[in-house]
């Protein structure tokens, strides 16, 4: 396998491809316009892992079955404060940053205003 990644379909990715460049710090590695105002198909390196984004013409039903998860590990909670701090701006909905969860000293869950979800932990 030469690589994988995670591909999210949202309406306004050009936006989407922002709001994530910011939440991730990531680094935009293409991007490929439709024609129409929009991405056909983007991607970001955020941390080595890649955010491929398209524009999706039909309606978005956000927080469906599928959650991304970074696990960031020891000494990552101002990045996990951070990417929070992003996320969570017109999210569909967003748990609060805790640290009383079993598995991760900090972590949050957040469906973003693009309808995908995230899970960061440390």
């Amino acid at each position: 396998m030469y690589r994988s990644m995670m591909q999210v379909f949202v309406k306004g990715s050009k936006e989407a491809v922002e709001f994530y460049k910011k939440a991730f710090n990531a680094e935009v590695l293409c991007a490929y316009e439709d024609g129409k105002g929009s991405y056909m198909h983007a991607e970001l390196n955020a941390y080595g892992q890649i955010i491929a984004v398209s524009e999706i013409a039909e309606d978005v039903k956000p927080g469906n079955t599928m959650m991304f998860c970074f696990h960031m590990g020891d000494g990552s909670e101002e990045y996990i404060k951070s990417t929070y701090e992003v996320l969570k701006e017109e999210a569909k909905s967003c748990s609060p940053l805790t640290d009383i969860c079993g598995y991760s000293p900090l972590q949050f869950v957040c469906t973003d205003k693009f309808g995908v979800t995230w899970c960061i932990f440390v």
